[in-house]
């Protein structure tokens, strides 16, 4: 590590992982820690969760202790700290003694600056681990995906319960337990086991705006899937899959479909499946195979995709394994077949024996994933909603969004399986209504139940309708499920409203059965304007240096940062800068690397570097008071603090509120606001039009066009009062000048 003087997070920041601005809620609890209090981070996947300790650990004395649960997660994160210049490095089952025996010299020399261990070395080697930290006293304990502690979360490990003693062991050091996904009654029980000490809570924004979610019937899944990867060929992603077995045999067929694919699941060595992730990692392979297994010690940012062959068993589960898709923020897919029989497998595995409480609380999450399949509102606002967040009822992002639906009046056959539910006592679920309403011969109907008036009366439609109906009428409100695990339909309050004709029963449906990407376009990657071939071709350089240096591609450089080299054409080590990702270490190591190559194309196709907006000099902040618009003009960084604030205002407009709103949320000025978003329009990620109706657009622009080097408040006098300053500013940043 090289001899500086850190003092503040955000020169951490900078100098070591190449970024300019945290997210939020990032700074506030690196704040927390270094003040030496206990932190809970509830921080979506690919939020950042991993710098709220990396970067104290930087500013504190002494070691950081990093809990950890799988091996891959450990080396992927030790290899991106040593890849930014950190020192790094971790103990686990698979070193030699000897390897484990330099790491520990290491560490109690003061070599280290962050250590990942296991949960069960707190517990092994008879207390020798313990025993060292006592020794060490280390500045800071880091909890990584600490649901696993909690009962209640979705992969709970026994191991964590070891980790109960730290606080009582070490009072004075700080813990802060960070994870991705837990409703409150898992956040709850992670604080209370970890025995954090009011700790302060830090819960940031669920959505993950980057990710277009989808689900399909599981009619021919296998077709669709291999369709599905042919408008994807060339990106990583995972496929997940409910049993072993379907992992060999899909990726078998996944490889003769064209596509280099592996197989992962538990059954196999450590080695086989130590192979696969490396194989992955390295791009040597796009695509994994595999059961839930895989995916939590991933942090592959490049996965472009990830497809879910079968429903997971909670909204939880769901949200972390496509949230290992975009962890780059680049535009990605999350799509999931939906088979109705897949449900039956997933309640026997959520009954617990001798657990009836966590039985129901497993069931109860079962059925809200059932539900998120059969949505036919925004599947986002859902998500959102579930993990307690609002959202606007349209993302633009989802297949529901993007589909036309029309109204049926199925009233008549809500009738028909009401009156099949009442005739039956209400003690049968939807298999034994199905039956009955189809006039089945099956022998599990008997005399009473053929001589029923319902028997056979809707025998016009399919068993899968009736059951998609059950469920409708459930959601409606116009039926209960009661009991598991098998649970029976009961008549409620609601129910006589549409038997008596008082009420319609409309549903929503789909007029066209193909894929949403083939009627929407929505399954179309965005560059976000980048030269493909300029990224092909780095792209194929970041592999070589990987290689060289044994490393996956993405730690030594992110597609995002790809993206941008391939957006802005930087032609010296100066302009990377302004390129995320490009800490110090890196622009040393890799830049005149990049350098030589973004130069070379750009003088065979005769490109012009772009103007670099990414931190252009806002107009409100010109001390000059011209408008911006000479190309020319020294750009100046925004102050971190100010890109912080911006960052919050952006997030907030997001959501769908107005300007006015977002002001009157923070406690701003309009003006303020509008200078945020300013900046947001110069980096292409709002578009001027949004905020600014397209004649005065033009009509500015003509102001310009004739007045080159016209003054912001020239550009006002020409426009007159009913153009505002704001509104000149944002076609100014919009330019790119």
């Amino acid at each position: 590590m090289q001899n500086l003087t850190l003092n503040e997070p955000e020169q951490v920041l900078s100098t070591y992982f190449g970024y300019s601005v945290f997210r939020p809620n990032q700074r506030e609890a690196i704040m927390e820690v270094l003040k030496g209090h206990d932190v809970f981070v509830l921080m979506p996947t690919g939020g950042g969760k991993s710098l709220c300790y990396q970067i104290p650990a930087m500013l504190m004395p002494g070691v950081t202790i990093v809990v950890s649960p799988l091996i891959a997660l450990m080396k992927d994160q030790v290899d991106a700290l040593q890849a930014n210049g950190i020192e790094a490095a971790f103990l686990n089952s698979s070193m030699s003694w000897q390897e484990q025996n330099e790491v520990t010299h290491r560490v109690k020399t003061g070599q280290i600056k962050l250590l990942y261990v296991a949960p069960e070395r707190f517990k092994g080697q008879d207390g020798a681990f313990l025993s060292m930290l006592d020794q060490l006293q280390p500045s800071l304990i880091a909890v990584d995906e600490a649901h696993c502690i909690s009962h209640w979360g979705h992969d709970f490990r026994p191991d964590y319960l070891e980790l109960s003693v730290l606080k009582s062991r070490f009072p004075s050091t700080p813990v802060i337990a960070l994870t991705a996904s837990a409703d409150q009654t898992t956040r709850d029980d992670i604080i209370a086991k970890l025995k954090l000490q009011n700790p302060q809570v830090f819960t940031s924004s669920f959505n993950r705006s980057n990710i277009f979610y989808e689900v399909r019937d599981s009619v021919d899944s296998t077709g669709e899937l291999i369709d599905f990867l042919n408008t994807n060929k060339g990106e990583a992603g995972i496929i997940y899959t409910l049993k072993r077995s379907s992992t060999e045999e899909l990726a078998e067929q996944v490889n003769a479909a064209g596509f280099k694919a592996m197989a992962y699941h538990a059954g196999l060595s450590r080695d086989e499946r130590e192979r696969c992730q490396d194989l992955f990692l390295k791009d040597e392979i796009s695509v994994i195979v595999a059961t839930v297994a895989f995916g939590m010690g991933i942090d592959k940012s490049n996965v472009r995709f990830v497809v879910h062959m079968s429903m997971p068993k909670n909204i939880e589960s769901y949200y972390q394994e496509t949230g290992r898709a975009g962890r780059d923020g680049l535009e990605s897919k999350a799509l999931l077949f939906f088979n109705y029989g897949d449900m039956h497998t997933l309640r026997y595995f959520a009954t617990i024996d001798g657990n009836d409480a966590q039985t129901a609380i497993m069931l109860d999450k079962l059925n809200q994933m059932v539900a998120f399949c059969e949505l036919r509102s925004c599947r986002r606002q859902y998500l959102m909603n579930y993990f307690g967040e609002s959202h606007p009822d349209v993302c633009g992002k989802c297949d529901v969004c993007l589909s036309e639906y029309h109204s049926v009046d199925y009233t008549t056959e809500a009738q028909k399986a009401l009156s099949a539910v009442a005739r039956l006592n209400q003690t049968y679920g939807a298999e034994m209504i199905t039956l009955l309403l189809k006039g089945s011969q099956s022998k599990k109907m008997t005399d009473w139940m053929r001589a029923l008036k319902t028997y056979g009366v809707g025998s016009d439609r399919p068993a899968t309708f009736w059951k998609s109906l059950l469920r409708e009428l459930c959601s409606k409100g116009y039926l209960s499920q009661e009991g598991n695990p098998m649970p029976v339909y009961k008549l409620t309050g609601e129910s006589m409203k549409l038997l008596r004709g008082e009420e319609k029963f409309i549903v929503q449906e789909k007029p066209d059965a193909r894929p949403v990407h083939q009627r929407t376009g929505a399954d179309k990657s965005s560059d976000n304007g980048s030269d493909r071939r300029l990224f092909e071709r780095l792209r194929v350089v970041r592999k070589e240096i990987a290689d060289e240096e044994g490393k996956p591609p993405f730690v030594v450089l992110s597609d995002k940062s790809l993206h941008e080299l391939a957006t802005f054409f930087p032609q010296t080590l100066g302009d990377l800068h302004y390129i995320n990702g490009f800490g110090q270490v890196k622009t040393e190591r890799y830049g005149s690397t990049f350098i030589d190559v973004i130069q070379k194309f750009c003088k065979e196709h005769d490109i012009a570097p772009k103007p670099n907006h990414l931190y252009r000099k806002s107009a409100q902040n010109n001390p000059t008071g011209s408008a911006g618009i000479n190309k020319n003009s020294a750009e100046r960084k925004p102050s971190a603090g100010r890109l912080q604030s911006a960052a919050l205002s952006y997030q907030i407009y997001r959501t769908g509120k107005t300007i006015e709103e977002v002001a009157a949320e923070r406690g701003l000025a309009t003006s303020t606001i509008c200078g945020h978003l300013e900046i947001y329009v110069g980096r292409g990620m709002i578009e001027v039009e949004e905020l600014v109706d397209s004649s005065t657009i033009n009509q500015i622009h003509e102001i310009v066009k004739n007045n080159p080097n016209a003054r912001l408040k020239e550009i006002k006098e020409a426009a007159g009062q009913d153009v505002t300053y704001e509104e000149i500013r944002f076609v100014i940043a919009a330019s790119g000048s």
